[in-house]
């Protein structure tokens, strides 16, 4: 009886610790928190020579993504015919961290895209060209050119700024820096934010 009372103890006991282990909820890991984004251009005469720099903020205490209080610098000062050099840097404000050096040293895992009616459509105004790339020769979009229409077809725009992370870079058209149907080569967006843009 004392026999057969420890083996159902024992087989109980190993029950329980098994049923747990299965019930307990695997961990999610968290995407990175960006506070605030930076755009920097600097204009770029016909010979190459770099001028004046103009910076545009998107910044989110609480983090952009999470859908906190927003403030966004509206893009205003592009002039038409010329070229910039666009910089984008990304920070994270809570952690005190840059998250700019973690896109370059993973950029085989990110990638910005360039969209919304700014850059898209009848009335686009502006063409993004990548300038930096990662490990296997793939843009990033941390850096590149912006050129500005000689003709402007609208005075307001949208510039929508998205960051993919874990997309398929090999997908046929996601080279694009315009590439609307970018969810099409798989991963997510770190990043989708919409600059008002005026001329």
């Amino acid at each position: 009886m004392k026999k057969l009372s420890i083996i159902t103890l024992i087989t109980l006991f190993s029950v329980t610790l098994l049923s747990c282990g299965k019930d307990d909820p695997v961990p999610e890991l968290d995407q990175e928190v960006i506070t605030e984004v930076t755009l920097t251009f600097t204009e770029i005469d016909e010979a190459g020579n770099l001028g004046t720099s103009m910076e545009y903020v998107a910044s989110s205490s609480e983090g952009i993504e999470l859908g906190g209080d927003v403030q966004i610098d509206e893009i205003n000062g592009l002039e038409a015919g010329k070229k910039y050099l666009l910089e984008i840097s990304a920070y994270n404000g809570i952690a005190n961290e840059d998250i700019t050096e973690e896109i370059e040293e993973e950029g085989d895992h990110h990638q910005f895209y360039f969209v919304g009616s700014a850059f898209v459509g009848d009335n686009a105004t502006l063409m993004y060209e990548y300038d930096d790339q990662d490990e296997d020769g793939n843009p990033v979009g941390l850096e590149g050119y912006v050129t500005v229409n000689e003709t402007i077809n609208s005075n307001t725009g949208t510039f929508n700024l998205v960051l993919r992370h874990d997309l398929n870079k090999d997908y046929e058209g996601a080279d694009n820096p315009s590439w609307s149907d970018f969810v099409q080569a798989g991963g997510e967006s770190d990043l989708d934010i919409d600059f008002p843009v005026t001329f």
